[in-house]
């Protein structure tokens, strides 16, 4: 289990530290106009990752998937650390995508076929306060390594942290051998899901280039982009995943949901408190460090409860403190509102979240056959990465679109949107008991 959240951990520190040096990056490869591809490249090219491997653990169990993902994640990140255009460097983060995609699917396979279900909310809270220690220093110590080393050992340097983590993950690995289910016979349905999986990620790329954009070219991106999302996800998610079917398709419909609300809401924060309210770039950040924090304990408080509460009212709390989180920061739109206060509303969305993501976890884990787990934790991830990616592109949108016409009322706005996406949540969250 070290090994595992260690993994998690180096990748939550590297998902961030990203963050802190692509300027630098940018201007020194003199890749600007290519700033966003970096990002979305790299989520894009998870999603295609996350169907392989739900495929692959499911055919061949959890090893082969874990150790190619790890492997990939790594040569990307050499790619990127050593690349001498920004052309070069994108292309280390599609292929850092693709292992993360890859790996993070395997890990969950491989937490239902090594630990007893009981065991298992402690083991997705871990995974869960993993990112706590790298939201907190992560951004810091990548400014320090960007100002005192140089940029390229924010990639360079997470390769020799990985290795040891992998090797820790042996035994568990040996222990899952003999359930591989290795077959020669063709998969049809699997490739068929892996070229819906092509659509979907450039969908997400298009939406993420929209962004960039603006008069007639946003409008015409964004529209094939979210037509080549809305129609590939069928293919890629559980039948009745869109109409949040009772089992197994509610799980994987609030996953989005809860995505779309927090990832919709957070991206906006930093920019209200620093661009609206005058805040500096590092006190309007602090505000998701006290998301973190609240994410931390909410995963904390799933992993130890011993309530006898039915896992769907997790889910329900946890996604009424979402809304009301998202509610609270709202007034940060106000001049006259302390900072504080928003963020102390952000902590407590947080600690919805942390409430929610290790159940939804388990429940996947629970409502899926055996020989189902790969494909099924991939579809929890994937419909988590193509909400978020969406939310992203809607929201910052509808900012910028209502924002010379309203002011800060255009947050006030954008946050009702993701309060409603979360209410939807806890509407659904009662089809996700499972019956006796």
């Amino acid at each position: 289990m070290i090994g595992m959240v260690a993994l998690v951990l180096l990748g939550a520190f590297e998902a961030l530290a990203v963050a802190t040096a692509m300027p630098t990056v940018a201007q020194a490869l003199d890749g600007l106009t290519l700033y966003a591809v970096a990002f979305a490249g790299s989520i894009a090219a998870s999603v295609v990752g996350m169907v392989a491997a739900g495929r692959w653990c499911d055919r061949f169990g959890p090893s082969p998937s874990l150790w190619a993902g790890v492997g990939l994640f790594l040569a990307g990140l050499v790619v990127a650390g050593l690349a001498p255009t920004m052309e070069v460097f994108v292309a280390g983060r599609v292929v850092q995508g693709l292992g993360t995609g890859m790996y993070i699917v395997a890990l969950y396979v491989l937490v239902a076929r090594v630990f007893p279900e009981d065991r298992r909310p402690s083991v997705f809270a871990a995974f869960a306060a993993a990112w706590v220690v790298p939201s907190i220093v992560g951004p810091a110590v990548a400014g320090l390594v960007v100002e005192h080393v140089g940029w390229r050992w924010v990639f360079l340097a997470v390769p020799f942290l990985a290795v040891p983590a992998v090797l820790m993950m042996r035994p568990g690995l040996r222990a899952v051998v003999q359930d591989r289910r290795a077959s020669d016979t063709p998969d049809p349905a699997g490739n068929a899901a892996l070229w819906w999986a092509v659509a979907a990620a450039v969908g997400i790329g298009l939406l993420h280039f929209a962004g960039q954009q603006d008069g007639v070219l946003l409008y015409a991106a964004l529209v094939v982009a979210l037509a080549l999302v809305v129609v590939s996800v069928p293919h890629l998610l559980p039948r009745g995943t869109v109409r949040a079917a009772r089992g197994l398709p509610s799980v994987i419909a609030i996953r989005g949901l809860v995505a779309a609300a927090f990832t919709g809401t957070e991206v906006l924060l930093p920019l209200l408190l620093s661009h609206e309210r005058g805040l500096s770039p590092a006190q309007a950040g602090g505000v998701l460090t006290f998301g973190a924090i609240g994410w931390s304990v909410g995963a904390w408080l799933r992993g130890k409860a011993h309530w006898g509460w039915p896992h769907s009212r997790f889910i329900l709390i946890g996604s009424f403190l979402i809304a009301g989180g998202i509610a609270g920061t709202a007034l940060l739109a106000w001049p006259s509102v302390p900072p504080i206060l928003g963020m102390l509303a952000w902590t407590v969305a947080g600690l919805g979240m942390g409430m929610v993501h290790p159940t939804l976890s388990v429940l996947t884990l629970a409502l899926s056959p055996e020989d189902q787990q790969g494909a099924n934790s991939s579809a929890l991830q994937v419909s988590d990465a193509l909400s978020a990616a969406i939310a992203l592109a809607v929201t910052g949108s509808m900012l910028w679109a209502l924002h010379d016409a309203f002011g800060l009322l255009a947050y006030v706005i954008c946050f009702g949107v993701t309060v409603v996406i979360a209410l939807l949540a806890a509407f659904v969250a009662p089809r996700t008991r499972v019956q006796a």
